[in-house]
Formats: C-alpha cells, structure tokens, sequence
C-alpha cells in the first residue's frame, strides 16, 4: 500500500498492487469478452448481477458485460478511466472489499447512441438485462404508454431511441434484418411479473412499427422473469474513504451491499445463457412464488417492525432487532403465522429463509430506519400483510396477531395527524384527516378506516377479520411503548401456547 502515491485510481495498471486483503478478479479481464448488454448500469447493477458475472468469468469468459447508462453519463464518466473496475464492500460483522472487473465496457447512451445499437447487433451479445426502475419501462397499466415523450419520439425516430423499450426493440429489429438470432431480454427490476410485463411492452412496440418483425420477436424471442433481493445503501463519503485506506488508490465510485443476495430466474432463454446456477442464482419457473415469500415474509415482517416499532419509539430495524418484545414477536408471526398461510414455492425452505431474513434485520453495518419504511402504507399493506390475512381466514385460521400491525398502522396514522406530521402515503390527505377525526374508541375508528376499500377490500366485509382487527386496535390502548410491549409479548405467548 505504501508504494501508491496517494491521488493514483483504480484501474488496470494499478490493480496488481491492491492488498491481498482485498479479493480481485481471479481471471484475465483483458482475455474476457463481452456477451451481456446491461441497460441502467447504476449500483444496484453493480452490487448485484455484475457480481454474478464477476463470480462465472474465470471458467467462463464470454460473458463480460457492456455496461449502458440511458440518462446520466455519470458512471461512464467515474469508472471509464478505472477500466470499468471498481470496489464493492460486503457489510456485515466482518466487512470486506472486492474489485469487480466484470463490466468491460462503459457507454452513456445519449452520446454514443451508435455504440450501443453496435454492440445490441453483434451476435455474441446473447443476454440484454436491465435495472431501469418501474418507471424506465414507459408502462401504462399492462401495456405501454404510448403518450410517454420517450416512446412518442422512439416510435417516430426507431433508429435513435431514449428509451430502454426503445434500445431492445432496436437493437432486436437490426438482428431480425441480418438474420441473427435474437438475445434474451431478462428484466433484473422489483417489478412483479416483470418478463410478461417487458415481453408486452416490446412487443407493442414492435407492432407500431412492422408486424412482421413483432412476429419474430413473439415467436422468437425469451423475457424471463426474475426476483432479485439485497439491500444496497448509497455510496457516501465514509465508504469513499475507507476504499481509499485499504486499497491505496482512489476509486471513483465504490459500491456497498449487505452480504445476502439472491437472485431467481425463470430458466426460460432463446440464445444460449450463462450457467448462473454455478454462481448461486436459483433457477426456477415459479418466479411469482419468490416474489411472494419475499413480500409476505421479509417486506411484511419489515412493515410490521416499521409500524410497531415507532409507536414504541425505535429508530431503526437493527434497534428493533435488539428489543426483546419486537423481535420476539415478528419471529414468531413469520414461522407461525405468515409461512403457514401462504404456498411456498418449490425449493424454498421457511425455516431457512427466515432465519435469513431475521439475519439480515439484524446486520450491525446496515442501518434501515422505520420511518423510511413506514412510508407509502396504504399501497404496501394490502400485498405485504392484508393478502396474507385474507388466506389465512379462508383457511380457517385464527389472525388475531396477524391484525396487530394493521392495527398499529392505524394508531400510526392517528398519531401522526394528531400531531400534523404528513404522511408520505399517495393517500396522505385523506388519511390525515381520517386520523384527526379517531376518538380512540376501538369499533368507530376501525369502522372509519375499513371504508377505504382500496386498502381493505373485500376484508372489510368478513366478521371475523373486523372483530380480530378491532380486538387488536383496542388491545393496543394509547398505543404507548410500554403498552405496545405488553401486548407483543401476551400474542407471542398466545402462538406459542396455540
């Protein structure tokens, strides 16, 4: 380390005096070429799916990645003069640095529209991925917006496109015409049946522009679909400068990552595919059944956590974890009460996942705050617990504990109005003055809430789940930290003794 002048980068001509603390490329990078488009190559990217490949290219060297920016040409800009290198830290009790040398390529699509069509028609280009975001994929409903301007201008100028239906479709059109075999197209996004979703998109698309070609494209082309999970905090200048401490060298834009990471796709590809499953990616055609584990169990239990631990003051998820009571509790309504209620897909053991997921909560190097996740209740309650409850109940099933932090949601909005804090929530202002007008008696505040049917329907008409959740509201009293205690830990002992 002492031989590196401070101030010197990253790259390939300093990567040969990196510690050996520090993990790196086990194989030639230069030897490596390019057989992935990757549209959107922002952290998540990096810190996910980069790091698959990163993990395959020593045995397997045709699949390096062409890295696309669409909007910002900041990533190009950082890692362009680090050869594409850069360092990912693990968090967890030990933490540790890795350099990534997977992502052989850096192009900002804006400026060097012609590259990327280049590489999208070369054939040894098999596999298109994109992290673009919910709204990268220009949708409306189930289908594509066709007023979004980047799709307005992509329709009328096909072969300079903005946006990322716009560069799939394009750089598809040009294979179809010189006759090569189209690339997978496999969306890594948070988007629930995200494959169908891009697959319709496309081939909408495609349509507007030459019915032919979208026959090709649906007879031909793969869009599986995928989940990815690991939680990646924004680089910030703490992890700039430890990189710079143990590495010797600047890194431009270093990346972090809790150590868990999964990542499921549907084993469904048109033109050859990498062997992910030597990487640790769980092949699987149950797509849908991981993303339901993962918003039943790990976003429920976070949402559960969220609202019960900020009537009870707590800051975070790791300070939740340390609370008896509360992590008590969520443990046992996972394991007794969510993974019983819902089909787990194949492969998926319950036990093992939550003790993940519980590890997870309790990663002293990640600090996720509740009220971050306390954010945007009424649209996640009703996929992340409501759903739950509701097989639960048409299995017969006692939801007593389940209605706890639907209930606590309920005292939490009422706190919040009361004290004009808003809501982040779409339905912030009718929420807020439902909570102004709660009187804390149990039935009419229930009552007042379970009129909003786009959260509560058709629950809100089931006897049993009314009387279990206004048992559970009027349980929670004025929902003190004391108070929310002592019911915590009366349920756990109620599913234990059940």
């Amino acid at each position: 380390m002492d031989s590196m002048q401070h101030g010197t980068r990253l790259s390939m001509h300093t990567l040969a005096s990196v510690p050996a603390s520090v993990a790196r490329p086990s194989y030639d990078i230069e030897g490596t070429r390019i057989g992935i488009v990757h549209l959107g190559a922002g952290a998540f990217h990096r810190a996910h799916q980069a790091v698959y490949m990163d993990d395959l290219l020593a045995q397997h060297p045709d699949w390096a990645i062409c890295g696309v920016s669409l909007h910002s040409r900041d990533v190009r800009d950082a890692l362009g003069p680090q050869d594409g290198l850069y360092t990912l830290a693990l968090l967890g009790e030990q933490s540790r640095l890795r350099v990534v040398g997977s992502i052989r390529e850096l192009l900002w699509a804006r400026e060097e529209s012609a590259a990327v069509l280049a590489r999208l028609a070369q054939p040894g280009v098999r596999l298109v991925t994109l992290t673009v975001t919910e709204k990268g994929y220009c949708l409306a409903g189930d289908g594509l917006d066709l007023a979004h301007p980047d799709i307005v201008h992509d329709l009328a100028m096909p072969d300079a496109p903005h946006s990322a239906i716009g560069y799939v479709a394009a750089g598809l059109y040009q294979r179809w015409r010189q006759g090569i075999a189209p690339y997978t197209v496999l969306s890594c996004d948070n988007l629930a049946a995200n494959g169908h979703r891009l697959r319709r998109a496309v081939l909408q698309f495609a349509e507007l522009r030459d019915t032919a070609f979208a026959a090709w494209i649906e007879a031909r082309v793969a869009f599986p679909c995928s989940m990815v999970d690991s939680i990646t905090p924004a680089t910030d200048d703490a992890l700039r400068e430890r990189v710079r401490h143990e590495l010797g060298c600047d890194d431009a834009w270093p990346i972090q990552r809790e150590e868990y990471t999964q990542w499921v796709v549907e084993d469904r590809f048109c033109n050859d595919r990498p062997p992910l499953e030597q990487a640790g990616v769980t092949l699987s055609q149950d797509i849908a059944g991981y993303d339901r584990a993962k918003l039943r169990l790990l976003n429920g239990a976070h949402s559960t956590l969220a609202y019960l631990g900020s009537l009870m003051d707590i800051d975070s998820v790791g300070d939740a974890m340390r609370n008896e009571a509360l992590s008590g509790f969520v443990a046992l309504l996972m394991r007794e009460r969510i993974a019983t209620a819902i089909a787990l897909p194949e492969g998926l053991g319950a036990s093992t996942y939550i003790d993940a997921v519980l590890h997870r909560f309790r990663n002293p190097s990640i600090r996720h705050r509740l009220s971050q996740i306390a954010w945007d209740g009424s649209q996640k309650l009703p996929v992340r617990l409501l759903s739950t409850i509701g097989e639960a109940l048409a299995q017969g099933k006692d939801v007593e504990a389940l209605c706890l932090p639907i209930a606590a949601w309920m005292h939490f909005v009422r706190r919040q109005a009361l004290r004009g804090v808003a809501l982040v929530d779409p339905m912030n202002d009718v929420l807020s003055a439902l909570g102004r007008a709660c009187t804390g008696e149990a039935a009419k505040d229930v009552s007042a809430f379970l009129v909003l049917a786009a959260i509560f329907a058709p629950l809100s008409a089931d006897e049993r789940f009314v009387a279990s959740l206004t048992h559970a509201y009027a349980s929670l009293g004025d929902a003190s930290p004391g108070q929310v205690s002592r019911v915590l830990l009366a349920a756990s002992a109620a599913i234990r003794g059940a």
